[in-house]
Formats: structure tokens, C-alpha cells, sequence
């Protein structure tokens, strides 16, 4: 069916906004890629290849070492949807005619698609923009054991 594709966005993406609401639960302890990844049960190397762009954006950082992991860079609440999928989309392409040159058309200069089309886009990214990954967490209690976190110990989290 077409409307399914419509505005679909990619595995990364969707991937790209589970990390950080995984780190947003884990309460600013480090998080291994490993648990990320069996908590959701998706592949340590494409989760590894999610983490680039997130890191690049300031919205996470990484700590090397035997005790490293990764966590949010700044507050969930900080850290728009509409920030993740422009970071995380290669192509914001609604149709042939938005991709330069790649489509020989006639009507290319006269034509109001496009207008349309970055309307309904730029719809689509602002309301997305009202949204924050804090947002997404719900009730964070039941959010961590769905993901299998531990509860943090008092004081813990702080000292690491």
C-alpha cells in the first residue's frame, strides 16, 4: 500500500531515537552498547553505526575504556525528534522533482508540487520539533524495566 511509505522514516532513525531513550532512562549512567542492543535485540555493529551522526550532534558522548559506554550529551528534554531525524535522514526527498537534476520534467519551473510538498515537510519536521526524546519516556519506571535497567542506586549515578 502506498500511504505506508508515505513519510516513513529509516531503521536508523527509528534505531537513532530507541538509543537515546534508552540512555535517557538509564539516568546518566553509561550504557553499554551490548545492553542497548539486546534490549532491543538489534545488531551491536548497526547500533555502533547509528551512534556516529548522535555523537557528531552533540546529543550523546562516549566513553572509551573497559567501563565506557555511552550516554546523552544534554537533558532528554533538550533533544528534539525533529533534531534526531534531520540527523539521522539522508533524504528529505518527496519526490523525483526535489532531487537536483534528477528528474526531466517540463513543468519543472512552473509546477507547484514541490511548494506543496516542502509544505507538507516542513509540517511534518515542526511537529516533530515539539516533541522530545523526555517526551517519548512516559512512565520512566516501567519504561526502564521494559528495558531491563536496573534501578538506580541513590547516589550512584552521580560518582560514576
Amino acid at each position: 500500500m502506498v500511504e505506508d511509505d508515505l513519510m516513513r522514516l529509516t531503521r536508523q532513525t527509528n534505531y537513532a531515537i530507541r538509543i537515546l531513550m534508552y540512555c535517557a532512562s538509564n539516568g546518566g549512567q553509561l550504557s553499554r552498547i551490548k545492553d542497548i542492543a539486546a534490549a532491543y535485540s538489534a545488531s551491536e555493529l548497526f547500533l555502533f553505526k547509528i551512534l556516529q551522526p548522535l555523537v557528531e550532534a552533540g546529543m550523546v558522548e562516549t566513553v572509551r575504556g573497559r567501563n565506557g559506554g555511552v550516554r546523552l550529551a544534554r537533558p532528554a528534554a533538550a533533544i528534539n525528534l525533529r533534531n534526531v531525524v534531520e540527523v539521522t535522514e539522508e533524504n528529505f526527498a518527496l519526490a523525483e522533482c526535489f532531487e537536483t537534476g534528477a528528474v526531466d520534467c517540463p513543468l519543472i519551473e512552473s509546477c507547484e508540487l514541490n511548494s506543496a510538498l516542502r509544505e507538507a515537510l516542513n509540517a511534518f519536521l515542526g511537529a516533530l520539533g515539539n516533541y522530545t526524546i523526555d517526551d517519548l519516556l512516559g512512565n520512566k519506571a516501567f519504561m526502564r524495566r521494559r528495558l531491563g535497567l536496573m534501578e538506580p542506586v541513590h547516589g550512584l549515578a552521580a560518582a560514576s
